[in-house]
């Protein structure tokens, strides 16, 4: 069963994978969802956030579910000639995630959430991937973003907080993220919904 979700997921089947209609619909839903309840809770969604960087709970439970995709994908991805090898990588990949939650307490939450976003582009670009439509490259957008910013969030953790307080500091700022993430949610929706 969980092989068969790896194939749905990472496409390593000839048919099937996940569909690039659901997964646009999905994520034009999330993003308009999450960026509306933002803007009716605007105040309290701007102190979660400047806690969160140090939020140790957020940045545990983050890393649980890091560690149960990391494995997740070791168990099932084809590792070529070093198939002989999955169990070591598996405990070296959960001794590194423990070590993480143990000794990397500072920043714990950014760097967690940065793992999760470079292990949630991978399924997005799949469902994108030699697909017809032009409109498919919206999913691209917004993973590799999703993974630059992860790649910022592991190794240089602080510039969460500094991207904090900098959108916080003026309405405006505040303003056009919020509504950005609306118009891009109801621009990826509306293309799943016609194009996909």
């Amino acid at each position: 069963m969980l092989h068969d979700l790896y194939d749905y997921l990472y496409h390593d089947e000839p048919a099937g994978g996940i569909p690039l209609k659901g997964t646009g619909i999905v994520l034009g839903l999330a993003l308009i969802a999450t960026h509306a309840w933002v803007l009716k809770n605007g105040e309290r969604t701007k102190a979660f956030l400047k806690a969160f960087p140090r939020a140790f709970k957020w940045g545990f439970i983050l890393m649980v579910i890091n560690l149960a995709w990391a494995q997740f994908l070791l168990a099932n991805m084809d590792m070529g000639e070093f198939y002989e090898k999955r169990s070591w990588f598996m405990m070296i990949v959960a001794g590194g995630g423990v070590g993480m939650i143990v000794y990397v307490r500072e920043f714990l939450a950014v760097r967690a959430l940065g793992c999760l976003m470079l292990l949630a582009a991978s399924p997005v670009l799949y469902a994108a991937f030699m697909q017809p439509q032009t409109s498919r490259l919206l999913l691209p957008v917004l993973a590799y973003a999703w993974i630059i910013a992860g790649m910022y969030f592991i190794g240089m953790p602080y510039l969460m907080r500094d991207w904090v307080n900098w959108l916080v500091e003026k309405p405006a700022r505040w303003n056009a993220a919020v509504y950005g993430g609306i118009g891009y949610g109801a621009l990826l929706l509306a293309a799943a919904v016609l194009w996909y």
